[in-house]
């Protein structure tokens, strides 16, 4: 499966103007990208201001429907990082060339759902019945990289399949319409709606049962890395602050559904599933040789890649564990 077009071109035409530009002056903003429907404990910072306070400058927040839009947006200069890029997208843009990097990981928890409708009879037990039917699927992102890995562990023929590329919304209004007979999706309210009509087809436990595991990263422009060490490493030590101080005390969570844009129920729930490292945890479990992250790197890049963009024969050069120490 190609990137879309539209990303490879702007991935193309931008990754050609970084390495032609010249010395970029120091930031005195920065502009950060989020996911709402994601209830992640440094919202809590956010809303108190504590990344410009450790900083020195205005943060200016900016939310995105999929890893695949803060990619382009890091590369047309609009964004300098992406908070929690799910690792399909950031892999799908490093293997097509892009001058991103990885500086940490944002969040784990369990892959995310493929929901079937109800009353189609599918379930993961006769799931090569989905064979000749309609997917929607958000391309390169989390969603679509569990989706692969599914399909890999019910030994589903992927060529089989009509897919149709939907962000979760709308792959949510696809489902209920019935003109697809399945959507992967991410983002705690739109996995809700689609449940009222649809069922999971592996639950999260079958899916950690197949060895099918996810977690989001954030991700830097590599020229923002280069130019602008000291406010990448003082956005690492507030988000791992924030992560610290939510683990202790849980009285702000009314915060974090706000900004996120869920409910207090979805919100709980969404968040009991989430795997939050310290910034020592990550280089202890996820960064060290043979952890976490360097397996699910090299297994994300090898599923995503393509004649045009080949797997990394090293994916370290596009991990930066600096700002972590």
């Amino acid at each position: 499966m190609k990137l879309p077009q539209k990303i490879a071109g702007v991935f193309a035409v931008t990754a050609t103007a970084f390495a032609v530009s010249g010395p970029a002056q120091a930031a005195d903003e920065v502009n950060v990208a989020f996911f709402l429907e994601w209830a992640t404990p440094n919202m809590i910072a956010k809303v108190e201001q504590a990344y410009d306070d450790a900083m020195g400058v205005k943060v200016n927040w900016t939310n995105f429907e999929a890893g695949t839009q803060m990619t382009e947006a890091m590369l047309s200069g609009d964004i300098d990082i992406s908070y929690s890029q799910g690792l399909a997208p950031f892999i799908t843009g490093v293997n097509a060339g892009a001058p991103i990097r990885t500086v940490g990981i944002a969040v784990g928890y369990p892959a995310n759902p493929c929901i079937v409708k109800s009353g189609s009879g599918i379930t993961m037990d006769n799931a090569s019945e989905l064979e000749g039917k309609t997917v929607a699927v958000p391309l390169a992102t989390m969603a679509d990289y569990s989706f692969r890995m599914q399909m890999r562990a019910l030994d589903v023929d992927l060529d089989s399949l009509t897919i149709v590329d939907q962000t979760p919304p709308d792959g949510v209004v696809s489902l209920t319409d019935g003109a697809v007979d399945m959507a992967c999706l991410f983002g705690g309210d739109t996995v809700k709606k689609a449940l009222e009509v649809g069922e999971k087809l592996m639950s999260d436990e079958d899916m950690q049962k197949a060895g099918i595991i996810s977690f989001d990263v954030i991700s830097v422009t590599d020229e923002f890395a280069k130019s602008n060490p000291d406010l990448v490493k003082a956005f690492m030590e507030v988000t791992d602050e924030a992560n610290a101080a939510f683990a202790a005390d849980q009285s702000k969570i009314d915060v974090i559904a706000k900004e996120s844009g869920m409910d207090m129920d979805t919100t709980k729930n969404q968040m009991a599933d989430f795997v939050l490292p310290s910034n020592a945890e990550q280089l202890a479990d996820y960064f060290s040789e043979g952890g976490l992250a360097a397996q699910a790197i090299a297994v994300v890049g090898g599923a995503f890649a393509t004649d045009d963009n080949p797997a990394l024969e090293d994916y370290s050069k596009v991990i930066d564990t600096s700002f972590l120490e």
